[in-house]
Parts: structure tokens; C-alpha cells; sequence
């Protein structure tokens, strides 16, 4: 028997369907007879009975089996543990229920010696078997190391910022077949790594970095093909659908059909019982409102422009191309983005102008270079704005409807 398990807030009652979209995915590619895989759902009261009958639905289509596990009732003790060891945790970003896998070992039986463990963003495109077949000896839990999805995590991750991990040991979370037996006699080490990271970390990757901290010399890597990220392979042009587990990381869906790794999840979709006639009035009603707010946007900067002139923040590899699109007057103040102090000269250059200036800020991370400005008391849409939001496909800023389809 096959034993794969998913997390699932379903904060707003729509993230379901990537969980479902995720598990038909592998019911379709599982080779293995009928009866012959079990799907746990851990979950809290965020599920609704909709849903849930959904998820038995989908198992009942392929003779497969489903058991829900409502945590937050089951495991209450644990989870007023953890708010007490994470006081910050609901004001984050983040959820509570980022650590429900942690509860694992308490929440299934003993005779359940190994599971795989499945964020809702990926879609198994291989035969679950072959990651179920993995030998794991005594290792705690297998996965694919993040530097084989081409990150830096020396960079990207303060775990291995600061030494705690080392770079090429550091793994992804998302995919896991984990030894529940390690599991259940590591729950005090689990225990150390929540206190660890939420002292040493901004808790930006925060279940991932406990199960480094815990785990990250003793796990077993699995080639990359049973955790590909999406927008890796879009940037090295490896397009072509393969037989691999494929992670939908950093917001990496949207609408454009003309993406393979789209059709690939729409393909799924489609045939589960999220994709009906509510699916099609959501979608108009979210285009609609994108209509509405882009009148909206539109009066606005007429507004905000009258009587007064433009200035510009750039970061410098933008500069001719900001030119051209905003048909930039010779009298018109270009600011370059070029080093720490270039945005104090934008303060300082505000201040002089005292109001009679619009400043467009054309950088990549727009919220970075705008806090100092709300920090000195400039106002965004009266004083300075994202210029980054005129910029189209024909700009090279191709549109991501990621925000469409959570609303499905």
C-alpha cells in the first residue's frame, strides 16, 4: 500500500483545488492496481464538507482510497505548543498550518512505517511508484536538494546565510517521502529546530527550515525529476512535458495557455470537480473587477498628473528603455538607481520639489525602494508610483494571472 500525504488551510475555500488538481494528477499516472494508494488530508476546520466530498470523489473515480485528519481538533495540545513556542506565527505571512506535517507521527498509526509527503502546488506527472520504491535505510526523509532547481541557497536561504547549513545540503520541502519511524523518535530534535529557526530566521521558509535544521545531514537526494520547479525549466528552455514531479513554485501558474507547464495543470484541472459552471462566473467576475480597477487606475493617474510635472527613479539598465515608453521630455529628472545612497538623493530630490513633482519608480523591487519614501511621510499615488504597473508584454513584463487562477 502506497501512503501520500497533503497539508491543507483552506483559508478562503478555493485552495482545495490545487490540492485535488495535484492528487487526480497522480491517480492518473499511477500504473498500480485499483485499492492501492491512500491519501491523507491533514487539515483543520478551514475544510468544507463541499470540498471534502469533492476529495472522496476524485479517489472514488480511480478505486482509490482518502482519510481526513482534522488537526486542529486531533491535535489541539500540539498546536497550542507550537503558537506558544512561535507567538509571531499568525502575524506572519505565514500559517499555522505550514507545520501540520510535523504532526505526522502523531496523527497516523504505527504500521504506517514511510509516507510522501505532497505540497498542493505540484503536479505528479510520473508514477508515484517510483519515489515510493526509494530505499531509505535509516535516513529520515529523502528530497531534492534546492541548488539542483539551479537556486544559490548560500543566497537565498538565511539557514545557510549564517551557516547553519551548508549550501549544497540545504533541500525543498515540497516533495518528501519521509521515514515515519525516524519521525516518531525525533519529535523532541523537531522540537529544537521550531525554537531554532524562530529565533534565528525571519520565518520566511519556516517548516522548510526546521526539517533542514533537523535533517539536512542525514537525508537522502533524490534527482531532481521527483521536484522540478516550474520556472526553472522555463528559464533554461527545458519546455517539453517529461515524466517528473512538477512544482508550481513562486506563483509560477497562470492563464497563458500557450505555456506547456499551464496546459499541463489545466489538463488535470479540467477533469476534476472544481473545474463547473462556478469556476466560469469566478473567472468573469475577476476579470471584470481587473476592468474596473484599471478605469480606475487610469483616472487616477490623470488626476495625479495635473498641474504637476514627472520625475523618474530608474534602476540604470532601464534608463533608454524608460525614455522610450514614457516619452521622457529633456527637462524631465531622471534619478538613477544605482547605488544605497541613490535613494536618499530620490528623498532629497522629492523634498526640493515640494509636491510639484510625480515620481515614477521603474525598479524591480518596487516595495523595497518604497518604504524609505512612506517612512519620511511621502504618500504612494500622490507623490510617487509604481511605474513598473505600465508595463506590458511588449515591454518584456509579460502579465502574470497567477491572482485569476487562485480565484477559479
Amino acid at each position: 500500500m502506497i501512503h501520500v500525504c497533503y497539508g491543507l488551510y483552506d483559508r478562503d475555500g478555493r485552495y482545495s483545488k490545487f490540492t485535488g488538481t495535484s492528487m487526480l494528477s497522480m491517480f492518473e499516472n499511477i500504473a498500480a492496481p485499483p485499492h492501492s494508494v491512500i491519501v491523507h488530508i491533514l487539515h483543520d476546520n478551514t475544510l468544507s464538507a463541499d470540498n471534502r466530498d469533492k476529495f472522496s470523489y476524485i479517489a472514488g473515480m480511480y478505486s482509490q482510497t482518502v482519510k481526513f485528519y482534522n488537526v486542529e481538533n486531533l491535535c489541539s495540545d500540539k498546536i497550542a505548543e507550537f503558537r506558544q513556542m512561535m507567538p509571531t506565527i499568525d502575524k506572519t505571512n505565514l500559517s499555522i498550518a505550514t507545520l501540520y506535517r510535523l504532526l505526522m507521527p502523531q496523527v497516523f498509526p504505527d504500521d504506517i512505517k514511510k509516507i510522501i509527503y505532497l505540497d498542493a502546488d505540484t503536479i505528479i506527472n510520473i508514477d508515484i511508484r517510483e519515489l515510493w520504491q526509494v530505499e531509505l535505510g535509516d535516513a529520515p526523509l529523502a528530497a531534492v536538494p534546492e541548488h539542483l532547481n539551479d537556486i544559490d541557497a548560500k543566497t537565498a536561504f538565511v539557514m545557510c546565510q549564517q551557516n547553519f547549513v551548508m549550501p549544497e545540503n540545504y533541500f525543498n520541502a515540497g516533495v518528501e517521502l519521509v521515514n515515519l519511524e525516524v519521525w516518531r523518535k525525533s519529535f523532541e530534535h523537531i522540537r529544537e529546530g521550531i525554537i531554532f529557526v524562530t529565533k534565528n530566521t525571519p520565518c520566511q521558509h519556516f517548516d522548510q527550515d526546521i526539517l533542514n535544521y533537523c535533517f539536512s545531514t542525514q537525508y537522502f537526494k533524490l534527482p531532481v525529476k521527483f521536484n522540478r520547479f516550474i520556472w526553472s525549466s522555463r528559464q533554461k528552455g527545458d519546455t517539453a512535458i517529461q515524466q517528473k514531479i512538477y512544482h508550481y513554485v513562486a506563483h509560477a501558474l497562470n492563464l497563458d495557455n500557450r505555456d506547456n507547464f499551464n496546459r499541463l495543470w489545466f489538463k488535470y484541472f479540467a477533469i476534476s470537480p472544481w473545474f463547473n459552471a462556478a469556476t466560469i462566473g469566478h473567472l468573469h467576475e475577476a476579470i471584470r473587477q481587473l476592468y474596473v480597477e484599471q478605469k480606475n487606475f487610469a483616472t487616477q493617474i490623470s488626476a495625479l498628473v495635473s498641474g504637476k510635472t514627472r520625475a523618474f527613479f530608474v534602476q540604470p539598465n532601464m534608463v533608454d528603455a524608460a525614455r522610450q515608453i514614457f516619452y521622457v521630455k529633456p527637462e524631465e529628472e531622471i534619478i538613477a538607481a544605482d547605488s544605497p545612497e541613490s535613494l536618499q538623493k530620490l528623498i532629497d530630490a522629492m523634498k526640493k520639489a515640494g509636491g510639484a513633482k510625480v515620481f515614477f519608480l521603474l525598479v524591480g523591487n518596487y516595495f523595497a525602494a518604497a518604504q524609505p519614501l512612506l517612512q519620511v511621510g511621502f504618500v504612494e499615488g500622490r507623490d510617487f508610483l509604481n511605474a513598473m504597473l505600465f508595463l506590458s508584454d511588449a515591454h518584456g513584463l509579460p502579465l502574470n494571472s497567477y491572482s485569476l487562477v487562485k480565484l477559479l
